[in-house]
């Protein structure tokens, strides 16, 4: 399907899945919710992984066990069903250079999408409502100039 001579054809899901979708939301909330109960901290993943570039010692054993779960847990996912096919369409020099952009969005917005999208809007924070929508836009526009301007 083609939308208004745009020169990429629309991605269809391959199905519906509004059970599992819900799951994986109720999961997530509880894990943040838990991590923010627990620890006193929020689970924004670029926090968690900038603090291991200058750790303190007592910080660095929770954020590796967090990052092992991150890491860990399609493997034990796909000890008991198929994991789902990964497809990237970018070379490695894209992948490394969209990283490195990520990386330092992430830090001029004092957090990424999950510390501010996730745990942010929960807590009702304004300057993560203005992070999360900063992200979307740019994200919206991004996609909007690559597929229909530039035709890549």
């Amino acid at each position: 399907m083609i939308l208004r001579g745009a020169s990429l054809p629309l991605a269809q899901p391959s199905r519906f899945t509004p059970g599992a979708a819900l799951t994986g939301g109720i999961l997530i909330g509880l894990a943040v919710a838990s991590f923010l109960l627990l620890n006193g901290r929020i689970a924004g993943i670029s926090g968690i992984l900038g603090g291991l570039l200058a750790p303190v010692r007592t910080d660095i054993l929770w954020r590796v066990a967090f990052l092992a779960g991150l890491i860990g847990a399609p493997a034990v996912w796909a000890l008991f069903a198929q994991l789902p096919p990964v497809e990237i369409n970018a070379d490695y020099p894209a992948l490394i250079v969209a990283g490195l952009l990520v990386g330092i969005g992430t830090r001029y917005a004092s957090g990424c999408t999950s510390g501010h999208g996730v745990c942010g809007l929960s807590r009702l924070s304004l300057r993560s409502l203005v992070a999360t929508l900063s992200f979307m836009a740019t994200g919206f526009i991004t996609v909007f100039v690559i597929r229909h301007l530039i035709g890549a």
